[in-house]
Parts: structure tokens; sequence; C-alpha cells
């Protein structure tokens, strides 16, 4: 399939938008703001949130890559700088002595019930990996989840899994939590007049 990869903006809402309404806002109504909480970015309920993203995609504080096929948005994998993605799970075992802050997060990949277990997670990381790169790449850190090969319901899966971030080129660093890791990539800076990579 033709899969076009769209970033999250005020010109793309109505398509970020279509698919969270289609699965009831996802999550329960999260609207893919869990990680941007903090002491100035206050969640709320289904309603709230919604308005809560829209505000902040217009303020140039809430990334995502949008992976498009017939001009849908079937997709999402959310991306950002740590201090647009602060609240992640298992902060103070990640964020210990020593720990070199990333300049990216990836910390949310939503996929279309109708279109799960088709590859399309994937595409939507290295949508994600495309975008940073052509911000200036940089370090980019997510914390996949490790089935260890068990079959585990797609719902669960909020930020995919460990062997899905390894076949995309990142690092194993360390357990996190129970069930979750911490992978890194280095990703270069898009080389002037260098075409995007087909997906």
């Amino acid at each position: 399939m033709d899969y076009v990869i769209k970033d999250l903006s005020p010109k793309t809402w109505y398509l970020f938008e279509a698919l969270a309404k289609k699965h009831n806002g996802v999550w329960g109504g999260c609207w893919c703001t869990w990680f941007h909480q903090s002491k100035t970015v206050v969640r709320g309920d289904s309603q709230t949130n919604h308005d809560l993203k829209y505000r902040l995609i217009n303020e140039g504080k809430s990334h995502a890559a949008l992976v498009c096929l017939n001009n849908q948005a079937i997709a999402w994998c959310q991306y950002g700088p740590v201090n647009e993605l602060p609240a992640i799970y298992h902060k103070s075992e990640v964020e210990k002595t020593g720990y070199q802050k990333p300049d990216w997060r990836i910390t949310c990949i939503f996929v279309d019930k109708h279109y799960r277990h088709q590859g399309v997670a994937k595409i939507a990381v290295e949508g994600a990996l495309m975008l940073i790169q052509q911000r200036g790449g940089g370090l980019v850190e997510s914390y996949p989840q490790d089935t260890n090969d068990e079959k585990v319901s797609s719902s669960f899966l909020y930020n995919a899994t460990k062997s899905l971030f390894l076949d995309c080129g990142f690092e194993y660093i360390e357990k996190k939590g129970k069930n979750h890791v911490i992978v890194r990539k280095k990703v270069k800076k898009q080389e002037t007049g260098s075409k995007n990579p087909t997906l």
C-alpha cells in the first residue's frame, strides 16, 4: 500500500482528530495527552483532553508522525523533545544519576483497529524517525514493552514492542519497570537536498 507520512500540525489536525474520535478518544479519552503532563499541562476528561491536544498542537508543543492512506490517518507515532513529553512511566528509574537526556522521545504509538498486525506500527516509528531527521536529528529514546515473544493484546501496547524498535535500528539499553525497556538510536541530520525515503 502507498502510505504517506504527514507531520501532526494545525493543518493535519483533522486527520488525527478523525482517527481518535473513531476510537472514542483512544484509551478512555486520553487523546494522546498522557505524556505531556506537567505542572502547567493538566489533563481531564475526554473533551478537556481533546481541547488540550488541539491547543498544544497549535502552540507547536505536540508532535507525531501520521500514517495516512487514502487521505485518512490510520496510525500515529508521538515524538517530541524531553520537555514536551516529561511524564514518562518510572521516571525516577529512567532519569537516575548520570542519565544523559536524549534529544527526542517516542512515547506513544496507536494504530487503527482495522489495520493492526500489518506492519503499520513500524511504518509509524520509521515516519517519526524521518521527521526527527528533518528537524536536525539527535539521540532518540523510547520505552517499548518486552513481550518475551508472548502474544499481548495490541490495546495494551501503547508504545509497541522491543522487537519492533530493534528492527528499526534501536539499541537495547536496559530494563524499565516490570515489562518495559529503554532503547536508543542516534539519528543523523538530513542532508540538504536529499529525498525522503519511500514508506
